[in-house]
């Protein structure tokens, strides 16, 4: 199937052709022609696999073909993210795709200044792409009236559940129309996500492209189990013996992510950290360096596992274990995106097996296991309970990732950004943080391995 059977306008195929793109994904391919036909869907795949477009598309048909008579353009699409850099990946989509489109949008999010938003909403907007928070403060300063709105999409529904913006959420909802068409798309589906569609939802139709909580078949997936006090040295070896040029790393804290960047420089390898409580400017510089090369390593906490959308990211290393399984997924499908080849790689240190159990049984299989000589691991180190295991999950606090309403720090965010990089720069391979004496070798584990 190509984009031409599923029913877009020929300004739209002309937009998808000069993106490069022939076919359509699964998910794309069973959502297009749901939506144009006006159903509510409620639909999951994996992450990477074109959810975006898979709603901005027939979106942006529906609403040009379907025009007011009125020259106010109020606002008739409605788009909910959990995060701002979600929040600009997913603007600047319908932006592309709707690029010979006579269709105006715009995007609303904390951590920036509201002034310019407001002049936005002034000179009217068909699509509205907004984080909860900041969505709803133009509606209490009266910038912003949701009574037209025909479509509303809830992007990563579980993420925002999981953010603690469910109140807010209720409060939108209340701000529209009955009648209008839901689509809820989300990598996972649990209780909470299907107990917010029977409220939400008329008559949905279920559309999954792949099991939920899946890794794509893409993406390899291997543990070195190392002692907790050598995990930097590990790394650092690893990028520099095998001459990792992009490197995406996730921590569970912000200090940690903080901390293994200014390490990583030490050892001669470029790095830069992003977390919750960086300022935009800072978030969004780091993520540039990262995309173009300046910058060797990007640590994020998982304020980055959703959405962080890099063309032919190689690698992805968890530094740390996520506290919550299907973070796990998330993470690793920042890589081996869009058919391309991945690798995910973990440093497992004693007090992460059962973290490591609870994601191998979320994957319904084993991780293979390596060893890499002269990294083995103390057997006599006793496993220590893991702090702050609540933190990557926004900590409960509703509109977590914003960084507050109107640019105030947050403690627990998370978020995600789009972008192409352009060519890694060749730097130097870094220096490992090994005697070349003993240089380690990677050999299979005798005990302990498993296979996929």
């Amino acid at each position: 199937m190509t984009f031409d059977d599923l029913g877009l306008s020929a300004d739209l195929l002309r937009t998808v052709s000069e993106q490069g793109y022939s076919q359509p994904t699964p998910i794309q391919t069973k959502a297009i022609p749901l939506v144009l036909d006006g159903r509510d869907i409620m639909a999951a795949a994996q992450t990477g696999t074109g959810k975006t477009a898979g709603f901005t598309l027939p979106l942006l048909q529906l609403l040009s073909v379907q025009r007011p008579p009125n020259a106010r353009r109020p606002v008739r699409a409605l788009v909910l993210t959990p995060t701002r850099e979600l929040a600009a990946q997913v603007g600047e989509s319908v932006e592309i795709y709707g690029k010979y489109l006579p269709l105006r949008s715009t995007i609303i999010f904390g951590g920036v200044g509201i002034r310019p938003q407001i002049d936005a909403l002034r000179k009217g907007v068909d699509i509205l792409v907004a984080t909860p928070g900041r969505l709803l403060d133009h509606v209490s300063q009266k910038t912003l009236d949701l009574s037209q709105v025909e479509i509303l999409v809830l992007d990563e529904a579980d993420r925002m559940l999981d953010m603690g913006f469910i109140h807010d959420i209720r409060k939108v909802l209340a701000l529209l129309p009955k009648k209008r068409q839901n689509l809820l798309f989300s990598a996972t589906f649990s209780d909470d996500i299907k107990r917010l569609a029977d409220g939400l939802l008329n008559a949905p139709i279920l559309v999954e492209a792949a099991r939920a909580n899946t890794a794509a078949e893409s993406v390899s997936q291997v543990v070195h189990q190392v002692d907790k006090n050598r995990k930097r040295e590990l790394l650092s070896f690893l990028i520099g013996s095998r001459n990792w040029q992009q490197v995406l790393v996730f921590t569970r804290t912000k200090h940690g992510a903080n901390r293994l960047a200014q390490q990583l420089e030490q050892d001669g390898i470029r790095a830069s950290a992003i977390h919750g409580n960086k300022s935009q400017s800072a978030r969004t510089r780091a993520l540039a360096d990262f995309k173009k090369g300046a910058v060797r390593v990007l640590v994020a906490t998982d304020i980055a596992a959703r959405g962080l959308d890099i063309d032919q990211l190689p690698h992805v290393v968890n530094y740390e274990l996520p506290n919550v399984p299907e973070d796990y997924v998330h993470r690793i499908g920042r890589t081996g995106r869009a058919g391309c080849e991945g690798e995910a790689v973990s440093l497992v240190c004693v007090d992460e097996i059962k973290l490591l159990r609870d994601i191998e049984r979320l994957l319904k299989k084993e991780v293979d296991k390596v060893v890499i000589e002269g990294f083995e691991h103390d057997p006599s180190i006793a496993a220590e309970p893991i702090i702050n295991g609540r933190q990557n999950r926004g900590g409960g606090a509703s509109r977590a990732g914003e960084q507050g309403r109107n640019g105030a720090k947050s403690n627990a965010g998370r978020s995600r950004t789009g972008g192409r990089p352009g060519a890694p720069r060749k730097e130097g391979a870094g220096r490992p943080a090994v005697s070349r004496q003993n240089k380690p070798r990677v050999r299979q584990a005798q005990s302990g391995s498993t296979g996929n």
